[in-house]
């Protein structure tokens, strides 16, 4: 209930003396109903007439919505706030009403297992859908560690996050699909490690380091990289966004040892940036009602400080890899305008990649070459 409440709260308009904190019952019921297709017990109880309507389509209930409760007004297009700053291409109306309803779960199998996956999934009667790429939907809310080994064979990723997968096929081709030579690779927010271990099974031979400025987070992803066979790395603890950072600051480790600084110049830097998270709030929507505008610009300015002493660190022929699961234009485009404007870069490929009308999150991406 908190969740429907979360999802559809700032779409209400209220007239007169009506007040949202003595309406919250008004708008859970409206949440249940909008967000079901289902008969619920608490609509059968206290709305029976939604209820019965629990199949009908948005616009439908959205009208007998604001027939029942006339000082309430339900805005569906408000439901996401900012929508003027969304990144160009975005469907304003369809991408507000997919906060509807919870996104799927996905995984990617990683290489070797496909067979060995499909039946564990068989044995244990668990519906799913192969998709492109490795990638496999599965019912929201499935106890999925239950099945498979988390990280040794599959990743639990988003069916957007997996599509950077093409960014990293297309350097692959362009670096030639069987070179011998090892790559340096930098993914320098790495947070839990997701793009890394995509980027290990995709690239294959990789001389890899990772980042972040919590320690904890790479105390985590060592414990992931693991399981997931990934033990020869470099990790360093630094911030990024500071002025100080030169590329050969912070504290380094190489399996688990601390060693001195990393290479210094790498063909590959991976930059999945912190951002206001906007393209996953259908999975959190409490971001939803809490969010402050104002955070998109705090946001984009963190983005331009970590580029600005990330950027350097390119080999002259190396590429960067630009990626949010922001929506908003001064997160996505702005910074790739900055990238071009500031540093000798060339675009090799941009696209907002769409999960909203898939039950999935939305992203951005980017890869800029050095020039």
């Amino acid at each position: 209930m908190c969740y429907v409440f979360f999802r559809v709260g700032r779409a209400f308009q209220y007239e007169g003396p009506l007040k949202e904190s003595e309406n919250i019952h008004r708008v859970i019921l409206a949440g249940l109903f909008l967000s079901g297709n289902e008969s619920d017990d608490l609509l059968a109880e206290m709305r029976p007439s939604w209820n019965e309507k629990i199949a009908a389509g948005t616009g439908e209930k959205v009208e007998m919505i604001n027939q029942e409760t006339p000082n309430a007004h339900i805005n569906i297009a408000n439901i996401f706030p900012s929508s003027d700053k969304l990144s160009d291409g975005i469907d304003e109306l369809a991408f507000s009403l997919s906060h509807l309803f919870q996104p799927d779960l996905f995984i990617r199998i990683r290489p070797g297992y496909q067979d060995l996956i499909l039946e564990k999934l068989n044995r244990a009667n668990v519906q799913y859908e192969i998709l492109p790429r490795s990638a496999v939907r599965l019912p929201n809310g499935l106890r999925i560690d239950e099945i498979l080994d988390l990280d040794r064979e599959v990743v639990v990723q988003d069916l957007c996050s997996q599509r950077i997968a093409e960014f990293l096929f297309d350097y692959r081709a362009e670096r030639g699909e069987y070179s011998i030579e090892r790559t340096n690779v930098w993914d320098c927010c790495a947070a839990s490690g997701g793009k890394s271990i995509m980027a290990k099974d995709i690239l294959g031979n990789i001389d890899l380091t990772v980042s972040d400025v919590r320690e904890s987070i790479l105390i985590n992803l060592k414990k992931r990289f693991q399981k997931a066979g990934l033990t020869d790395y470099n990790s360093i603890i630094a911030d990024l966004s500071s002025s100080a950072f030169t590329g050969n600051t912070g504290k380094s480790i190489k399996n688990g040892l601390y060693t001195g600084p990393p290479v210094t110049r790498f063909d590959l830097i991976i930059a999945d940036l912190p951002c206001t998270g906007s393209g996953t709030w259908s999975r959190t929507p409490e971001q939803l009602y809490f969010f402050q505008p104002e955070s998109i610009k705090k946001y984009s300015q963190l983005q331009k400080s970590i580029l600005g002493n990330v950027v350097p660190r390119l080999k002259e022929t190396g590429k960067l890899l630009y990626i949010t699961c922001s929506v908003f234009w001064h997160e996505n485009e702005e910074i790739i305008d900055f990238l071009l404007d500031r540093f000798p870069l060339k675009l090799d490929r941009m696209e907002l990649l769409k999960g909203y009308d898939k039950k999935a999150d939305t992203m951005f991406a980017a890869l800029l070459s050095n020039l």
